[in-house]
């Protein structure tokens, strides 16, 4: 079985140790993952820290080439690399070469983005000063990435440090780090400079701890889920390590009556069930204006009971499996919690009777808002819907959530979009639109959702700093 190799300071190395990774269609361990010690992550800083002193002085113009040398070449194994994907995370193989295009464009999209990093000139306060800002980039940045889209995070964290001008120390998810691995052979096919970008795998809270602890890291990037960012940032607080933080969501679809049904539906299908709803931004909460509410219901339930479930690598597989046991078995509590609190089962709801992690797609009508489902993400294919009246009502329990990362809006009446845009709690509205996210747009939550922005032209913010420069004139 193959073992495969971290890289640290431009060498791949297959470690002493590894962990089993397992294809969660099938329940299988199908290769394994070196593994590293802490030593090893204290040395990929300092190796990084060396490479930062001479990467810092590339032009942002010469970086820009460099990245789209990488896309190139992730673009030219995006057969190869989708499978990869699919095989580690489960996902459906069409779902897998959508996200090397994402990331590839992601890549491009900081490719220009390291030529666009200015400062500016502040007008003097005496005829005798001068003064302007420079933004310079902050050095080693630590960046731990999450299983569900294994490439893609990774890449819109590694992308706008190294545009502009850091060195990246990437740590992904032992559950799916094979895809970090092939995104750092595509680097590595043109890197300039030894230390550029290393992977370090092993016990996260390990590696967690020394990110946090080595003064020459000087941030940390980390999608993952609330609890764990509140630990992050608990133990980030003794050392002012400033963090960009990525986490959960429980996104609210308000569903109006004056919305075109056909596009409401099909986008909350594709919200939901991307990925096998393992998605942060995936709708997790249907309100349904009620004089639409029973058609709704309806045509999504006969859309849910036509996807194909089935392994990532079968042809035209639609829906996957979740991703190990624990998943499984938190999708199976929410439902039960909401089907005992009088929620109606309308299809799915069980463990499907094949090899791996599989739940059948789920529909639940007449969900309590009380349900754990209503509170808590739920990273499942499990469409829950509940209706309400008034534009008010639904603002408001759209809004009653500890988290802000993303809502959805369906209508047609433009002042009804102009104001839910305004009132929404969240760092990202979707209006008439189930998949509101591009590389030159800002991501990125409010309240427990998280702290900062990726992508877009803010992207590049967190990897720099901004000087003052002022001088006297004789």
């Amino acid at each position: 079985m193959k073992t495969y190799p971290v890289y640290l300071n431009g060498n791949w190395i297959v470690s002493e140790t590894s962990a089993p990774v397992v294809n969660p269609a099938s329940a299988e361990v199908f290769a394994n993952m070196s593994t590293v010690t802490a030593a090893r992550v204290a040395q990929a800083i300092q190796d990084a820290h060396a490479a930062f002193l001479d990467w810092r002085q590339v032009p942002g113009k010469a970086r820009g080439e460099f990245l789209h040398k990488v896309a190139n070449e992730l673009n030219r194994r995006r057969e190869e690399i989708a499978r990869l994907i699919s095989l580690e995370s489960g996902k459906p193989l069409s779902q897998s070469l959508g996200e090397i295009a994402m990331s590839v464009d992601h890549l491009r999209w900081f490719a220009e983005e390291a030529r666009r990093i200015y400062g500016r000139v502040i007008p003097p306060h005496i005829a005798s000063r001068r003064h302007w800002t420079v933004r310079q980039p902050v050095g080693v940045v630590a960046a731990m990435t999450p299983w569900n889209f294994p490439l893609m995070l990774a890449v819109r964290k590694v992308a706008a440090a190294i545009a502009a001008g850091c060195t990246v120390v990437h740590k992904p998810s032992l559950r799916t780090p094979f895809s970090a691995v092939a995104f750092g052979e595509c680097l590595a096919e043109s890197q300039p400079i030894k230390g550029l970008f290393q992977i370090v795998a092993g016990e996260a809270e390990m590696i967690a701890g020394e990110f946090l602890a080595h003064p020459l890291c000087r941030r940390l990037s980390f999608t993952g889920s609330t609890a764990t960012g509140r630990k992050l940032a608990e133990r980030a607080a003794s050392h002012l390590k400033p963090l960009l933080l990525e986490l959960s969501g429980n996104a609210p679809a308000l569903v109006f009556d004056d919305c075109d049904l056909s596009v409401a539906v099909n986008a909350v299908l594709l919200s939901k069930f991307r990925n096998s709803g393992q998605s942060c931004i995936a709708v997790n909460r249907i309100y349904v204006q009620r004089t639409i509410y029973p058609g709704f219901v309806q045509m999504l339930t006969e859309k849910v009971k036509g996807l194909k479930l089935a392994s990532g690598l079968e042809p035209d597989a639609q829906v996957g499996p979740l991703i190990d046991p624990p998943a499984l078995e938190r999708a199976l509590e929410h439902i039960a919690d909401a089907v005992n609190g009088g929620g109606k089962l309308l299809c799915g709801g069980k463990r499907a009777r094949m090899p791996g992690y599989f739940l059948e797609p789920t529909v639940i009508s007449e969900v309590p808002r009380t349900s754990l489902c209503m509170f808590e993400e739920t990273f499942a294919p499990l469409a829950a819907i509940t209706p309400f009246d008034t534009e008010r009502e639904g603002v408001e329990l759209a809004n009653d959530s500890v988290y802000g990362l993303a809502a959805y809006v369906f209508t047609q009446n433009l002042s009804r979009a102009m104001r839910l845009a305004d009132s929404l709690s969240a760092g990202i509205v979707g209006i008439n639109d189930g998949v509101p996210t591009n590389s030159q747009s800002p991501f990125g939550g409010i309240k427990q959702s998280g702290w900062g922005r990726e992508l877009g032209a803010e992207g590049i913010e967190a990897f720099l700093e901004t000087k003052l420069v002022s001088l006297g004139l004789e």
